[in-house]
């Protein structure tokens, strides 16, 4: 069982019936006495890939899904899907931007890691490593000695993510970026 205090991005449970996965969720704790902790929650249906949103108590629980997960490569976008490779069957499967919903921004070619979520042998969704790395392929330039705060100028990588990254970044470098919230994390060296 998951309990609400186990909810993160990524988690596939059973809700009203249905194999969801958490897409993103915000924790609200009501002023009033004996209020509950609300957890207001972004869902994903893993069969339909529709978006749900809906607000759920603490300490409510739900019941994991039974699901399978396949090492998975990504091949290529054709403008209208992305598609991909599992890794053990070798069967090739894709999604449209719907389904992807905003994941398809972390994809870029030699991405590692990535898994491909099967429910009744079916592959559902696909799921991001913890981080990715992209080259920056439009940037700001660097003003030398503007300021002695560290400042962070937007950025956009090859898949046309847009993230705010350090001063001292260029054109060409690559970064690893957390595919969590799309955050920078380190420049990748070598």
């Amino acid at each position: 069982m998951i309990d609400t205090s186990s909810f993160k991005k990524g988690v596939c449970l059973v809700y009203k019936g249905e194999p969801v996965v958490i897409v993103d969720y915000t924790v609200s704790t009501p002023t009033a006495r004996g209020g509950n902790t609300i957890y207001k929650t972004k869902f994903r249906h893993l069969k339909t890939g529709q978006v749900l949103n809906d607000s759920i108590r603490s300490g409510e629980k739900f019941e994991e899904v039974d699901m399978e997960r396949h090492n998975a490569s990504y091949l290529y976008n054709d403008g209208t899907s992305w598609h991909f490779m599992d890794d053990e069957t070798f069967d090739q499967f894709e999604f449209t931007k719907e389904a992807m919903a905003g994941t398809e921004l972390f994809l870029s070619d030699g991405v590692k890691g990535l898994q491909a979520m099967l429910i009744d042998g079916v592959v559902s969704a696909i799921e991001l490593p913890l981080s990715v790395e992209m080259t920056v392929t439009e940037c700001d330039p660097t003003i030398k000695g503007a300021t002695a705060q560290a400042q962070l100028k937007p950025a956009k990588t090859e898949s046309g993510l847009e993230l705010q990254v350090p001063p001292y970044l260029e054109p060409g470098e690559r970064i690893k970026i957390d595919t969590r919230d799309g955050h920078f994390l380190e420049r990748v060296k070598g």
